[in-house]
């Protein structure tokens, strides 16, 4: 009795240390179970599925290869967002890199006026210290240059060196920029002065970068004052066009131009954008006269400040004109005044041709001919001509008439001035009309002539302006003259020389570089009037070099052929020993006498015809036509 009495406490006892274990072991797998499953998943999402999972109660051990240290450490990170992270166990390993990438090679370069900061990492084959000492030297004694540059000693890449250079030299023009440096890429961006820095300065930028650098320009200029603030539209038989058109913010632009497209003006008409607007209802004013314009059917408005000239076509009904006149009067901001006229039918008959034109040939050769009303007129235009286009360029061939009108000479100096906003073109002055025609390389060029106009002239005053702009002559597309090409191609060759095969006319591969790099100038300078010439020594028979030096010309010209240059306007000719520019009697003379030259071809002299203008004259004071232009002779480049 008192056994079986200990004994049932015994066996409840051992019962429950049992049960409890149980529980224990069942607790700690599901533990194991539910962290194991919560981290795999995670794993998963995270795409990691190069790591496996073991634990070991409440452990989590993390095992695998992780492809590098990222990798590894986004693992461990996984795991612990689902798990208390001091219980995850990293025993992963990570595998050796086959190859380190190089580093991308920057560097950003700032200057504000006499500051450079410099920031970026560069290789270390780098001259640091020269390339600091440049910036030194370009700011000056009290410049400050930041060095914040780091080096990493890794292979410099290609397109490096030649991108770091040319932003050094480049800073020079640029007081106020950012210069971005990269293999192979140049970015600026810099704020100049005016509108006309801006065109030369990018001109002389993109002429100037290097072959395999990418030159990416962000060059910008305040917004230029417009004096005075000029519009002028006209519709005719060319139909409605913009003479010129200025407005103050893009806001009036698209209002204006909207205003001039309703009356069937072209799309691809634009306002230059400026300051010294005379009302902030300058667009209003504007897009109800181009109306009242379209209604009249005819005829011309120009605006000068708050001044509008309404000029209808002879002919025109006069209550129609009354009608517009009026509804456009008493619409018009108060601050504008409107000069309206209807031109009469002239009684008188034509008393002859009365004009004056001055001409522009593309080499830069400028005619005065015509009438002017006295002597000190004549020698004021001839003076002004050779002040603005050089004193070898003018010709002047223009007779006295005293019965011009009083504001003659007025015309005729605004007409020269606005000859000089042209690369070549004609200006033609007449008792009621000032015309300018031509090509130019500048888009502004109508608004620029118009405001000169209208300033010179007066609000009221006629003229018409059929200027064409021409990319091969904008100066910001970086297109060298035919000049700049011949002397540039003489800076290309250098010391360097176009050789041959001994005796022959063929040419040695060291002539393949320069012949690329000249291919590839003249590809940019366009279809030129160009002669290849061949020079030979005296050595040999006369005839015998004559024959050589053409066969080498045409050598060249047909390698210029096979890098695609246009050599449709060029010619080759051998010269053999007649131009000698050193002593045959020497070898080195010899050597220099042996070459290959490129020269422009000179436009022939074209006897002018006689003009109704001339014919009319009982007296001409004119003598032989010149023509004004640079010789077009350069250096040779050596054989």
């Amino acid at each position: 009795m008192r056994l079986s009495r200990l004994a049932i406490p015994a066996a409840t006892l051992s019962g429950a240390a049992l049960l409890c274990i149980l529980l224990a072991v069942f607790a700690v797998f599901l533990v194991e179970r539910s962290s194991r499953e919560a981290v795999v998943d995670r794993l998963d999402v995270e795409e990691l599925d190069w790591a496996e999972v073991d634990v070991n109660g409440l452990q989590v051990f993390l095992i695998g290869e992780a492809p590098d240290e990222a990798a590894r450490f986004k693992a461990v990170t996984a795991a612990g967002s689902v798990v208390d992270s001091a219980r995850v166990i990293d025993q992963m390993l990570v595998a050796e890199a086959e190859q380190i990438e190089p580093p991308r090679f920057s560097v950003e370069i700032l200057r504000n006026d006499d500051g450079i900061s410099v920031i970026g990492l560069v290789p270390a084959q780098t001259d640091r210290e020269e390339l600091l000492e440049g910036f030194r030297t370009t700011v000056g004694d009290t410049g400050e240059v930041s060095d914040l540059l780091e080096t990493a000693d890794f292979t410099v890449p290609e397109g490096w060196d030649a991108a770091l250079r040319f932003a050094e030299r480049s800073l020079a023009q640029l007081p106020r920029s950012k210069i971005s440096v990269g293999a192979g890429t140049v970015s600026i961006k810099a704020m100049t002065e005016s509108v006309e820095d801006r065109r030369r300065l990018q001109a002389d930028l993109k002429r100037r970068v290097p072959t395999g650098v990418t030159l990416v320009l962000d060059l910008s200029a305040p917004r230029p004052v417009i004096t005075p603030f000029t519009l002028r539209f006209l519709i005719d038989d060319d139909g409605p066009r913009f003479d010129a058109c200025s407005a103050d913010t893009e806001t009036s632009r698209d209002m204006i131009l909207g205003a001039a497209q309703a009356v069937g003006a072209p799309a691809s008409e634009t306002c230059r954008l400026g300051l010294g607007v005379p009302s902030r209802r300058w667009a209003d004013a504007a897009a109800m006269a181009i109306g009242a314009l379209s209604e009249l059917g005819r005829g011309s408005v120009t605006f000068s400040n708050a001044d509008i000239a309404l000029l209808a076509e002879e002919g025109t009904e006069q209550a129609l004109f009354d009608r517009v006149v009026g509804e456009l009067e008493s619409g018009l901001p108060d601050v504008f005044a409107l000069h309206a006229v209807l031109p009469e039918t002239p009684d008188a008959a034509d008393q002859g041709v009365r004009e004056f034109t001055a001409t522009l040939s593309p080499e830069g050769a400028v005619q005065l001919r015509g009438r002017v009303n006295s002597e000190i007129t004549r020698q004021t235009v001839d003076s002004l001509a050779r002040a603005q286009f050089g004193s070898d360029r003018v010709y002047t061939a223009a007779r006295v008439d005293e019965d011009l009108p009083n504001a003659w000479a007025t015309r005729v100096l605004a007409g020269i001035e606005a000859l000089g906003e042209l690369s070549n073109g004609a200006v033609r002055v007449t008792p009621d009309r000032v015309t300018v025609s031509g090509n130019t390389g500048n888009k502004d060029a109508n608004d620029e002539i118009s405001v000169l106009l209208a300033d010179k002239l007066g609000d009221q005053a006629e003229f018409e302006i059929n200027v064409t702009y021409q990319e091969k002559l904008d100066p910001e597309l970086g297109i060298p003259t035919p000049q700049q090409c011949e002397a540039q191609i003489v800076e290309i060759i250098g010391d360097r020389k176009i050789t041959f095969e001994p005796g022959s006319a063929n040419l040695d591969a060291s002539a393949k570089d320069v012949m690329d790099d000249i291919g590839e100038l003249l590809k940019l300078c366009g279809d030129i009037p160009l002669e290849i010439q061949g020079h030979t020594d005296s050595q040999g028979r006369e005839e015998m070099n004559q024959q050589l030096s053409q066969e080498r010309a045409q050598s060249v010209l047909d390698a210029l052929r096979n890098r695609n240059v246009l050599t449709a306007s060029y010619r080759v000719k051998g010269y053999g020993e007649e131009e000698p520019i050193a002593d045959n009697g020497s070898e080195e003379g010899r050597e220099a006498n042996r070459r290959i030259e490129f020269r422009l071809i000179a436009p022939e002299a074209e006897q002018e015809a006689e003009t109704t203008l001339e014919e009319l004259e009982d007296t001409g004071s004119a003598g032989d036509t010149e023509t004004a232009g640079d010789d077009a002779g350069a250096d040779g480049a050596g054989e």
